[in-house]
């Protein structure tokens, strides 16, 4: 699974950060310069309303700003600052574009109409979950280990101020959190158990403990023995008077206030509106309109078809026992599984080499930035998904990184290494992402938006390029690019079956671990994931499909002048793309043959 921190985020309109220019239409040169000046001017006063993300895409302005989505203040310069771009944006002359700008234009107003409809629906009611939650990258960032730099005294100063901030956003999460009570849109009553856990992580007694220590560790070898002393008190200080005790009140609040406010259902239904909601949520996710009972049996289908290719791999394998049996010897043989968290990460690494030597045949466009393997931090391994993904800096001076989840090793089988490493390191995010970070030709806000079921279909599509590859010539690693596969699928219907059909969380549980050999603590997080992010687990297989569908359109009219590496190319080198935006791109190269 992925926990891409590629976002484009909105927060608090800071007080006196004022935009680098006032972007109008009638200041560009040509319809063309436009376009980027429009769009890069929105990023430039997005990254002043939420200025956390910034360091993940290179820009180091703000570090000492953490910014809160929660306030008022917020909520009206967000509505202002999409509303004003969508009528520039809607104000310039699409007829006098070239192609390349008007598909800037069209991912822009796809963005900010969905952003804008975002707007009626209460999300600021339920502001963190234990899947993704502006405090879990918090901590990543003042792990020493993520985005934030810890090079110079500065920058020491400038997280003791985010750690300022942090104490002021958690006193609106609790505001915000209350007034959901109040309007009966609150967090299944499971999810705040889980955040629970996470939370009480944080709350060490003995300084040298906490995860926010660890950049102490590594001072600035250009400050005095009297300066490092200064600022390690201070820094100290910081974690002891800020930090701790912000996460202790966040820790209270939801045990001993929010946690008997939280519902018993698992479900958007149960919420107010709640079935309108989740439809926007699977159109956001899935960039199309496509109604949330038709995804349903889309992952039907897709589901009774992997379940037959899996039966032909037992058959393959003379495994003498039914389906149900294979998946339960995959999901338990010890043969399966490392024994050694060390020997897993080990045998990731080892994977890099031999799909990095098959890609030339396939791409002729690489990503310069390399990627790194590392197990997923103590703090957030008993909840979190089995892997993940977190790019690497735009100027390739820190690697992406694939990080896998080691706490639960027998969620982890040898089966399903190949599968997993193409999709979340190369070709798949790692390999996607970097190269649109890279493409120094695109606005910046090009390079760094994100279309979920672009960037998680291409990601699905990584593992089915595989097969050509000739990487699953291993009957066992076959089933687990199908495993893989299933798991997809089965979103498709659990994410449906828990937010438009009133599925039990059991239910969903039930589901996958019929028709999957996933350990069940694997299915447990991702079922709690789907309740967290309701829509977004859609975006894979519908993304995928697509994907296939345009390939296959592509070669069909094209015959023997398609060209596989030039059909990526068209795919890949205008950034992640809304699906029908994809599919007009792919349609017009199409047309340019004729």
């Amino acid at each position: 699974m992925q926990r891409i921190i590629f976002i484009i985020a909105f927060v608090l309109f800071l007080s006196g950060c004022e935009p680098k220019s006032d972007i109008t239409v009638q200041s560009a040169k040509s319809a063309d310069q436009a376009v980027t000046t429009l769009v890069d001017g929105y990023l430039d006063e997005v990254l002043a309303l939420d200025p956390l993300y910034a360091p993940f895409m290179g820009e180091y302005q703000y570090n000492g700003v953490l910014g809160n989505d929660l306030t008022d203040a917020y909520l009206h310069a967000r509505h202002e600052l999409n509303a004003s771009y969508e009528e520039k944006a809607e104000a310039i002359p699409r007829d006098k574009l070239s192609a390349a700008r008007k598909l800037t234009l069209d991912i822009f107003l796809y963005d900010r109409q969905v952003d804008l409809a975002d707007e009626t629906f209460p999300q600021r009611f339920m502001p963190i979950n234990q899947f993704y939650s502006r405090y879990s990258t918090f901590v990543q960032l003042g792990s020493g280990e993520s985005a934030q730099p810890f090079t110079t005294e500065k920058d020491y100063r400038d997280f003791m101020a985010r750690m300022a901030g942090f104490e002021l956003w958690v006193d609106d999460v609790i505001v915000r959190m209350r007034e959901g009570a109040e309007s009966r849109v609150v967090l299944p009553k499971i999810l705040v158990e889980r955040m629970l856990e996470q939370i009480s992580s944080q709350l060490v007694t003995d300084i040298d403990t906490s995860t926010f220590v660890q950049p102490l560790k590594q001072l600035p070898s250009s400050l005095s023995e009297e300066q490092q002393q200064q600022l390690q008190a201070d820094y100290r200080k910081a974690i002891s008077e800020l930090v701790i005790p912000s996460f202790t009140k966040l820790y209270r609040f939801l045990n001993d206030e929010y946690l008997m406010l939280a519902r018993g259902s698992d479900g958007m239904w149960d919420l107010p509106n709640g079935a309108t909601w989740y439809q926007h949520l699977a159109n956001r996710h899935t960039t199309t309109e496509m109604p949330v009972e038709k995804i349903h049996h889309i992952g039907l289908g897709e589901v009774a078809r992997i379940r037959n290719e899996m039966e032909a791999v037992r058959q393959r394998v003379g495994f003498t026992g039914d389906l149900s049996a294979f998946l339960q010897h995959l999901a338990s043989d010890p043969s399966y599984f490392f024994s050694d968290k060390s020997q897993l990460i080990a045998g990731y690494s080892g994977l890099k080499a031999q799909i990095n030597a098959v890609l030339p045949a396939y791409f002729d466009v690489m990503p310069k930035t390399d990627y790194e393997v590392r197990p997923v931090e103590a703090f957030r391994e008993q909840s979190a998904a089995g892997a993940s993904y977190e790019p690497g800096s735009p100027d390739g001076s820190r690697p992406g990184v694939f990080y896998i989840n080691t706490y639960n090793l027998q969620a982890q089988p040898k089966w399903g290494m190949t599968t997993l490493s193409l999709h979340e390191a190369a070709p798949g995010h790692h390999f996607q992402i970097t190269i649109q970070q890279e493409l120094d030709d695109l606005p910046a806000y090009q390079r760094f938006s994100s279309a979920t079921a672009f960037v998680e279909g291409w990601a699905l599509y990584a593992e089915y390029l595989g097969m050509e590859m000739g990487l699953f010539k291993d009957p066992y690693q076959y089933f687990g690019k199908l495993s893989d596969e299933m798991l997809r699928a089965m979103r498709l219907v659990v994410d449906t079956g828990l937010h438009a059909k009133g599925w039990s969380r059991e239910q969903a549980i039930q589901y996958m671990l019929d028709n999957s050999a996933m350990a069940k603590s694997d299915v447990v997080a991702e079922v709690e994931r789907y309740m967290a992010i309701p829509g977004q687990a859609l975006s894979y297989k519908i993304g995928q499909l697509k994907i296939i569908e345009l390939r296959e359109k592509a070669e069909a009219a094209l015959g023997e002048r398609f060209e596989l590496r030039e059909f990526h190319n068209q795919v890949l080198l205008d950034g992640s793309l809304p699906l029908a935006v994809l599919e007009e791109k792919v349609d017009n190269w199409i047309n340019s043959f004729s």
